[in-house]
């Protein structure tokens, strides 16, 4: 498992590096507390959950490392986790222009409700991967998998992108940008044809997973949809 650790460890490298690119270069100040507030709020979890995988569960890391475009194994799952990457850059990016050119103003209040957003998000996530050790990080069925019904599952079939969104809703407040929450709709559009897809997957592939959907009616978020 040392080598899932570092590709582990390599991943979050390339994020410390990314990320503040994507907020602070299009912002062109590092003069921007909400841009460093919005890191914190999101490399604390993610830190602590990865840490976490690597002591208590490699293999669920090992499962979270194997993602992006070249790990897809359909081609239109391909085309999702491209435009998912387009849609993730653009949270950030857009939302660090709209501080820079001041075209929005939100209050104080909902920065920092952007970043309370951002841990509730990424702690809904840890929940699903305590509940859930056969979380990939692409579509596919695993050995000996069975359906999980229990925890976040109860609530929604999919509790890992209701946290992801929740989290990417909370980014562009944050930042203290109202316009960066229209690539929001991108990434819930997204979100939903990634699990429309997911959901004729895995009633083909995993044994249980029909029933387990007439069993949890809503699919994202609870109440909802």
């Amino acid at each position: 498992m040392k080598d899932v650790n570092q590709l582990a460890i390599i991943g979050f490298t390339k994020m410390l590096v990314i990320l503040p690119t994507l907020i602070f270069l299009p912002a062109w100040t590092f003069d921007y507390w909400q841009g460093w507030l919005c890191l914190f709020a999101f490399f604390t979890p993610v830190t602590f959950i990865t840490l976490y995988l690597m002591k208590k569960n490699p293999e669920l890391l090992a499962r979270r490392t194997k993602a992006g475009v070249l790990a897809e194994k359909q081609t239109k799952q391909k085309i999702v986790q491209a435009i998912a990457s387009i849609g993730f850059i653009c949270v950030f990016s857009i939302s660090a222009l709209d501080h820079r050119y001041h075209w929005s103003s939100p209050p104080v209040w909902a920065e920092f409700t952007g970043d309370i957003l951002i841990v509730a998000g990424l702690a809904f996530v840890f929940w699903v991967f305590r509940v859930n050790s056969f979380t990939s990080g692409i579509i596919e069925v695993a050995e000996n998998q069975r359906v999980i019904s229990s925890g976040p599952y109860a609530i929604v079939r999919h509790p890992m992108y209701f946290g992801a969104l929740v989290m990417l809703i909370g980014i562009p407040l944050s930042l203290g940008s109202l316009w960066g929450l229209l690539t929001i709709i991108l990434m819930t559009a997204v979100l939903i044809w990634r699990l429309l897809d997911e959901e004729r997957y895995l009633v083909k592939n995993l044994d249980g997973y029909a029933e387990y959907l007439r069993t949890v009616h809503y699919r994202l978020a609870p109440l909802v949809w």
